[in-house]
């Protein structure tokens, strides 16, 4: 088997699966981009196996600390190892959930969701791409797969060398079809929506939300399908406004407002949210509870900047418009912006606000998207909710 020699000091010696180009050593055996490596350290010594990819700024990957080959058996031991963690998770839907979430289930690269029978797949590293095939088979032989659909159209594909793709692997593209959970019924396209379907990873958090909305003006920016709003709104709150630019987003929203039953009771708004907002405090608009979801404003290292500039933005209208005792729960999704970062942001928001803040709470992605302790791109979305204390 081809193979890797990693330098002294990689990040690999310290608990992390991924090797850089600037990690290598040397090379032997002529390994090829999407093929199988042999990982060894300076001194020779077997640290496992990698798949390999010289396109890509992350040269390897480690999926085990044996030798292994990415054949059929072995997927549908890793699937069936990731399901059965699953399947032990208290308050987990298992028929609605993530079944694999990368490194974190020794697949790396490697995302898989389940709605019911039907499942979406994503390959975001070549090696696994290439055997495709080998993953869908797996998926039908350990869950019985109706149809498994491809999501490949994220830009991460793009850091591989690999093109944007959609379609369907195994059986029929299923329309839109619904699913319904104790926060919410929701709409699903899995050939079209967003991410994979809906927001999988935040589903607790819309519940955690609704404990705290009763009686409340509840603001949603950045609503998508309308979780937190239909979860506020479910759960008594006085008055709800969802805003969102995605005019589809909001009339996905609105559909699953009223297929629960309290579309009277939400307000939709299509709106730029930063936009939104600044009219909103220029009008002197109050709402007791604000939920601030966006979209990731970073794909890389670089533009952390950038995202932090509008983090701050987004913060400080957000805090003006609460009053004492108001509720401020705020989520970000890219793991480019660290936990101190966002708090910190947070926190020179609302001194420039002139507001004291309490936690209350810390939010993070559900748990069937597990966080390795030495892989902390596994981790990548985080949330606080804060109270608004009045003037000491």
């Amino acid at each position: 088997m081809a193979g890797i020699i990693v330098k002294p000091r990689a990040r690999i010696f310290h608990g992390h699966e991924w090797v850089y180009a600037a990690d290598i050593l040397k090379t032997f055996g002529n390994p090829e981009p999407g093929g199988i490596v042999s990982l060894k350290d300076f001194k020779d010594r077997p640290m496992g196996t990698g798949i390999y990819n010289p396109r890509s700024q992350i040269v390897a990957r480690r999926f085990s600390r044996h030798k292994e080959e990415l054949d059929e058996d072995f997927f549908v031991r890793r699937l069936r190892r990731a399901w059965s963690r699953r399947e032990k998770m208290r308050g987990l839907d298992p028929k609605l959930c993530r079944v694999v979430w990368s490194e974190s289930d020794g697949l790396p690269g490697v995302v898989i969701d389940r709605y019911g029978p039907h499942f979406v797949l994503q390959t975001l590293t070549m090696a696994m791409d290439l055997r495709k095939q080998l993953i869908v088979d797996a998926i039908v032989e350990v869950f019985s797969a109706e149809s498994v659909v491809e999501r490949n159209d994220n830009s991460i594909r793009l850091a591989e060398d690999m093109e944007m793709v959609t379609g369907v692997l195994h059986g029929a593209v299923p329309g839109p079809f619904r699913v319904s959970t104790d926060y919410g019924s929701f709409l699903i396209d899995v050939t079209g929506g967003q991410k994979t379907g809906i927001y999988l990873d935040q589903l607790d958090n819309y519940r955690d939300a609704a404990t705290r909305a009763e009686g409340k003006r509840v603001l949603d920016c950045f609503c998508n399908q309308g979780g937190f709003a239909i979860a506020a709104a479910k759960a008594g709150a006085a008055q709800v406004t969802a805003v969102d630019v995605s005019e589809s987003a909001i009339e996905q929203a609105r559909a699953n407002a009223e297929e629960q039953g309290v579309a009277d009771r939400i307000t939709f708004v299509v709106a730029n949210v930063f936009d939104y907002l600044k009219d909103q405090e220029t009008a002197g608009t109050q709402f007791d509870m604000i939920i601030l979801d966006p979209p990731s404003f970073t794909r890389n290292k670089k533009s952390v900047p950038d995202a932090l500039r509008g983090y701050k933005e987004i913060h400080l209208r957000a805090l003006k418009m609460l009053p004492a005792g108001g509720i401020l729960s705020s989520y970000c999704c890219s793991h480019h912006v660290s936990t101190g970062e966002f708090r910190a942001i947070i926190a020179e928001a609302a001194v420039d606000a002139k507001k004291t803040l309490c936690l209350l709470a810390f939010h993070q992605q559900r748990q069937d998207h597990p966080i390795l302790t030495g892989v902390p791109e596994t981790e990548y979305l985080r949330g606080y909710t804060y109270e608004l204390l009045a003037a000491f």
